[in-house]
């Protein structure tokens, strides 16, 4: 067993001891959503969500697009670069930021309605500001494909809480490293960490529905899940173009998924520290055999794929 498999370990034991523990008691209390209208966590909720926004947004300004020279503001296409690979990330940030602001307002005892309106909208305000920071930046510019995906992303929560008063089928992330990284450092990441963010190549962007959910009478556990997933590889540029001599190391194509994964949201504990810790991980789609199909490899079986 190697290191990451023991640190990883002993934190989940560490994590368990800790949210089961008697000092816990008043937490859990804490985590408890509120049954009517908390109106001093609402405002807690909405001073704190308003002030982490306003200090990433000037970050942002400050640490990245001062680098860039500014420019009048422009629109730009790029629906066709990277295999559209940004735009699901566009998707999943959408969706994840909503599913964090719907469930703040939750636990504040604010209204379903207000939830939805103010709370799952959060991912596409946030990202709408960052879309205007780049359509004033030269390097770039205010992309309406990238508006189209987050509204995506904020419609997927939306629509099933308005269908089915639950979330069916939620968005996940997986990632491994790839060879390309080392080839386009400036465009793919220095680092695991950049790499998460930058290497489209290693991303795989999920669909994880929950059969229990669709099957109510089904014995079938209730976390259970199986996941359609999208990636794609072979990607040094945004787009294929003859610069650099990259043309002769791509191989761009897309890549498809289909693999079990576990809904840690519907995992039953009494603790809810712990169902605290399993819906901030639930973005996270749980390593599993996997079947996978492109057009160089045709259908592959992994046996463990991340």
């Amino acid at each position: 067993m190697n290191m990451r498999c023991c640190t990883l370990l002993f934190l989940c034991c560490f994590v368990t001891l800790f949210a089961n523990s008697q000092s816990q008691s008043k937490f859990d209390s804490f985590l408890k959503p509120s049954d009517s209208l908390n109106k001093s966590r609402r405002n807690t909720v909405v001073i704190t969500e308003a002030t982490l926004a306003s200090l990433t947004l000037i970050g942002l300004n400050q640490l990245w697009y001062a680098d860039f020279e500014h420019s009048k503001f422009k629109t730009i296409n790029d629906s066709d670069e990277w295999l559209q690979m940004d735009k699901l990330g566009h998707v999943f940030s959408s969706y994840q930021l909503g599913r964090v602001g719907a469930n703040t307002l939750n636990w504040a005892g604010v209204s379903k309605n207000d939830q939805l309106i103010y709370g799952a909208t959060l991912g596409f305000g946030f990202l709408t500001a960052v879309e205007m920071f780049d359509g004033y930046s030269k390097e770039w510019g205010f992309s309406w494909s990238d508006m189209a995906a987050n509204a995506a992303g904020t419609g997927l929560y939306v629509g099933q809480e308005l269908l089915w008063d639950e979330q069916r089928i939620t968005l996940k992330y997986s990632f491994h490293q790839t060879k390309y990284a080392n080839q386009r450092p400036d465009k793919l990441g220095d680092g695991f960490l950049e790499e998460v963010l930058k290497d489209y190549n290693g991303q795989t962007y999920w669909l994880s529905a929950n059969v229990n959910s669709f099957f109510k009478d089904s014995k079938i556990p209730k976390w259970v899940n199986v996941a359609f997933g999208y990636g794609a590889e072979g990607m040094l540029t945004g787009k294929t173009e003859p610069t650099d001599n990259l043309l002769i190391t791509q191989n761009r194509r897309r890549q498809f998924y289909l693999s079990l994964d576990v809904d840690l949201s519907r995992i039953k504990t009494n603790s809810r520290v712990l169902r605290t810790i399993f819906d901030v991980f639930n973005v996270i789609k749980v390593p599993a055999p996997t079947i996978s199909f492109d057009r160089e490899n045709g259908m592959k079986l992994h046996y463990i794929y991340f």
